[in-house]
């Protein structure tokens, strides 16, 4: 696989790392778009608890800048001659917050329970693992029901992360008790996240601050004055209309890359009684409602030219992108034609998404675009643990939905529309589609594997479980004063090496 994403080379990185080894210790806060679920990784299912958990939990294996595989706790691996049987070296000085050693046996426990713990959200993830055992303190041995190109992906995020197996039967204060450079010290639901430095990480001396807070606010505005006025260091996702202003600001930093992630709209397909309303019970609806969107004023309205129109979960940048299913753009005319085939003149339904400005400016606009055609929408903006939760139960017609990006178009696909899959909050269940993204795990070749892909998009463009509107990048604004920071194609926010300069 080919990534021409980023730019940045090795040297600046371990340029700056070499520099803040020098500097003493600080704190940095960092403000998230929203408030994190649950502080477990075999158990959370959003991209601010990613962002939180690769300071809290270390993980077998890590991907670098250039979305390459690196180690982490596995300091090196090898697979047998039919790519079923993945051993696994694991560093030696490795230890959980609690003191308990990271070995052999702490991993295949972790396996045991992020494929097996009822509310695991990363079972889908390792669905194709069928053994595991220790074969020394330090050796793992991982066995899969047949070749499986995307596991070394998978186990790079929060799948291969670590918890504590003495923990595993305590009830968590507030967070799972985990083995990254920073540990848990507390948890106010809405206000802040606050981690501390793990002194005993095997990789402290690369990691600066003595504490590191994180900040829910979800309001754009209200992250740009907090980070003016030196509340925070570093927020995540400005609103694109402050580019300018942060841009015209000496003291402030925009950088942006472009990401592997998209946000759309999914459709609750079978997900209890709102499945059975018009919108959800017809795919010519669902394709009348996409042709009323203009995916290039969103990108100039909303994203101010950043958000790079999308009509399917690959990005031009990964093999899988098929430029074959991207559609022909806004068609009102053609819309109203649909909804009288269907024997509709009106549809009405409601979209569930997190209370935040940007999807706030976002789905009105979706409103406004699709009124023209007769969908009568209704918005319903709720707290962002809400909206998780109520997508889970099915209480919505069609909700927000977005995937950060993973290095695998697998964790693009596979993870919010496969059958078993747990982010798939529609229950949207195809047997072809579920087939083809099945057999595109089996086999190493692009182009076969894209053949797969191509076969589920087909179902994917007939069926609409889900509308793509844009591609998202990755981008952030903080103080000048921070130095080493490298953003990363899949969004994650990495504090090794970074420093703030307070002089």
């Amino acid at each position: 696989m080919t990534h021409r994403l980023l730019s940045t080379t090795g040297l600046g990185l371990l340029a700056s790392t070499l520099l803040a080894s020098a500097v003493a210790a600080q704190d940095i806060t960092i403000a998230l778009q929203d408030d994190p679920d649950v502080l477990d990784p075999h158990r959370g299912n959003s991209y601010v608890g990613r962002l939180v958990f690769n300071s809290l939990c270390d993980k077998l294996v890590d991907t670098d800048e250039n979305l390459n595989i690196v180690p982490r706790i596995a300091t090196e691996w090898s697979w047998n001659d039919d790519n079923t049987v993945l051993t696994m070296q694991l560093r030696e000085d490795a230890v959980f917050h609690d003191g308990e050693p990271i070995n052999a046996d702490a991993v295949v426990a972790n396996l045991d329970r992020a494929i097996n713990l009822p509310e695991s959200q990363r079972s889908g993830e390792l669905a194709s693992v069928t053994g595991y055992e220790a074969t020394g303190e330090f050796t793992v041995e991982i066995t899969l029901e047949g070749p499986d190109a995307t596991f070394l992906s998978q186990i790079s995020d929060r799948a291969g992360m670590l918890v504590s197996p003495a923990s595993f039967d305590t009830e968590a204060s507030g967070a799972a008790v985990c083995s990254g450079p920073y540990s848990f010290v507390e948890r106010i639901q809405n206000d802040r996240i606050v981690l501390e430095k793990f002194e005993d990480h095997w990789d402290a001396d690369n990691y600066h601050f003595d504490t590191v807070t994180y900040q829910p606010i979800p309001d754009t505005t209200v992250r740009l004055a907090n980070l003016q006025a030196g509340d925070i260091d570093f927020m995540e996702r400005p609103a694109p209309s402050d580019k300018e202003t942060i841009d015209a600001d000496e003291d402030l930093v925009f950088e942006m890359i472009p990401g592997l992630g998209y946000y759309g709209i999914v459709f609750n397909s079978a997900n209890g009684e709102r499945s059975e309303s018009p919108i959800n019970s017809d795919p010519r609806l669902r394709r009348a409602f996409e042709l009323t969107l203009d995916r290039e004023v969103i990108n100039q309205v909303v994203g101010l030219g950043i958000y790079s129109p999308a009509y399917q979960p690959f990005a031009p940048a990964s093999f899988a992108y098929n430029p074959e299913f991207d559609g022909g753009g806004r068609d009102v005319e053609a819309a109203r034609e649909l909804m009288a085939e269907a024997g509709h003149e009106t549809v009405s339904f409601e979209i569930t998404y997190a209370n935040n400005s940007l999807m706030q400016q976002l789905f009105e606009l979706v409103q406004a675009m699709s009124a023209e055609a007769g969908f009568e929408v209704t918005l319903r903006p709720v707290e962002f643990a809400a909206y998780l939760s109520e997508r889970e139960a099915g209480n919505f017609d069609a909700a927000q939905t977005g995937a950060s990006g993973r290095v695998d178009p697998d964790g693009n696909f596979y993870r919010y529309l496969g059958c078993e899959a747990a982010a798939n909050p529609g229950r949207f269940c195809h047997p072809e589609m579920e087939e083809a993204m099945l057999a595109a795990r089996t086999v190493t070749n692009d182009e076969e594997r894209k053949a797969y892909y191509d076969q589920a998009q087909e179902v994917l463009h007939a069926e609409i479980p889900t509308i793509y509107l844009y591609y998202t990048p990755n981008y952030y604004a903080y103080t000048a004063d921070l130095e080493g920071f490298v953003p990363y194609p899949d969004g994650v926010i990495r504090l090794a090496g970074v420093t703030l300069n307070e002089e």
